[in-house]
């Protein structure tokens, strides 16, 4: 199982791992939105650049700001893409971490500031390493992740995954034990969806209602049928979440409104699922239009797919995992399916590839979810990310 190497590895990245840490926090506190992390993909094509390695850099991929890195052994062998996110979220930061964000209303607070400084002292390192490796690494960092329709279908429209064998990613869980990994065969995260629903009827007075057409109470019907289409229209053995987020229909309290707009989030765990889902939206909607003789404007969109890991590739990387020391994690687990969706599932509709969790839950103070405010993770996680890929890495490529 190359351990020789691969203690060779963990020795270069625990010597690093300070780095890795002041790589993070530096991205923490320069925080750009998907889509227009110029700054960040920048700072990565520099890290490559400015450094003594012969290896491949691609920028501006499809137009946007991905950045594929290729090191090729020089040996016959698979092609292994790796991919680490780097764009971060609107939200204000309020962790009071020394290293906070410095851009107003932009906080990572998803990880994807760790998933690149993992990522990038592990490419340097396997760069230098590469004389002993067999194939080739394509290493993904991918913008705009969080904001459909997602970096990762851009990449993959450019012709990233020409030649690619298997995909594998990271993600760090601010909610999962610290010093624990995990992995699941089959769909793993959720399928999305999303529409804003324009409900238009008639305005009047609150004391002639029979002179108006009410777009409140049609809106409001819409919503009540809504939570039908979750308990009567798919199998129970199923999941699928629709949720309304915003029902705008602010006015006068004697006014009727004569219209109303409403967005709602779906998600849902299998293919057939999400279309039975998106066809009963559909049919509310021409219900509801019936019902109160209103006019209903449906803007639906699907994106993110559901995430499929490869029931092979991800056995063959827990097995990987399993049979490797690593000083940091006491166990590698089968994770129950995780609700957020994840456009790392675009990469695993077109190639074989796992998506891989590791705990990073933090030490002594309180824990927040991702997407919080006050999201932080445990940095001893970022040394566990990068000895777990490279783990992958390392074994993949070299398999006898």
């Amino acid at each position: 199982m190359n351990l020789n190497l691969k203690e060779q590895l963990f020795t270069e990245l625990r010597k690093k791992e300070d780095r890795m840490i002041e790589i993070r926090r530096y991205l923490h506190e320069h925080p750009e939105l998907s889509f227009y992390e110029t700054e960040t993909a920048k700072y990565i094509v520099d890290f490559y650049k400015n450094k003594d390695l012969d290896v491949t850099v691609e920028s501006h991929i499809n137009g946007e700001n991905g950045v594929i890195v290729t090191i090729d052994s020089g040996k016959p062998g698979k092609t292994l893409a790796i991919r680490a996110d780097f764009d971060a979220l609107p939200i204000e930061e309020a962790t009071d971490l020394p290293f906070a964000s410095k851009n107003e209303g932009v906080m990572h607070a998803c990880g994807h500031d760790a998933h690149t400084a993992y990522m990038l002292v592990l490419a340097e390192t396997l760069a230098e390493m590469k004389d002993q490796l067999h194939g080739k690494i394509k290493v993904f960092h991918q913008p705009a992740e969080e904001t459909p329709p997602g970096g990762a279908i851009g990449m993959i429209k450019a012709g990233c995954l020409e030649g690619v064998d298997n995909v594998a990613g990271i993600h760090v869980m601010s909610n999962f034990p610290f010093g624990k990994v995990f992995y699941r065969e089959g769909e793993v995260q959720t399928a999305r969806s999303f529409f804003k629903l324009t409900i238009k009827g008639k305005g009047g007075h609150g004391s002639s209602p029979h002179e108006a057409n009410d777009a409140i109470v049609a809106g409001s019907y819409f919503v009540t049928m809504l939570q039908t289409v979750i308990s009567r229209r798919i199998n129970p053995f199923d999941m699928g979440v629709v949720t309304i987020g915003s029902f705008d229909a602010k006015g006068q309290f004697n006014i009727i409104k004569d219209q109303v707009v409403l967005e709602g989030d779906v998600r849902s765990m299998s293919a057939e699922a999400r279309k039975v889902i998106d066809g009963e939206i559909k049919k509310v909607c021409e219900g509801v239009e019936a019902a109160f003789s209103v006019k209903c404007e449906l803007d639906y969109t699907t994106d993110y797919p559901v995430l499929y890991n490869d029931p092979a590739f991800t056995r063959q990387a827990a097995e990987i995992l399993k049979n490797t020391k690593l000083d940091r994690v006491e166990s590698v687990e089968i994770t129950a399916p995780i609700p957020p969706s994840e456009d790392f599932s675009y990469f695993a509709e077109k190639v074989p590839s796992t998506f891989i969790y590791v705990g990073a839950e933090v030490e002594d103070k309180a824990v927040y979810p991702h997407h919080h405010p006050k999201f932080d993770i445990n940095e001893k996680s970022l040394l566990i990310c990068a000895e777990v890929m490279g783990s992958i890495v390392v074994d993949y490529l070299n398999e006898e």
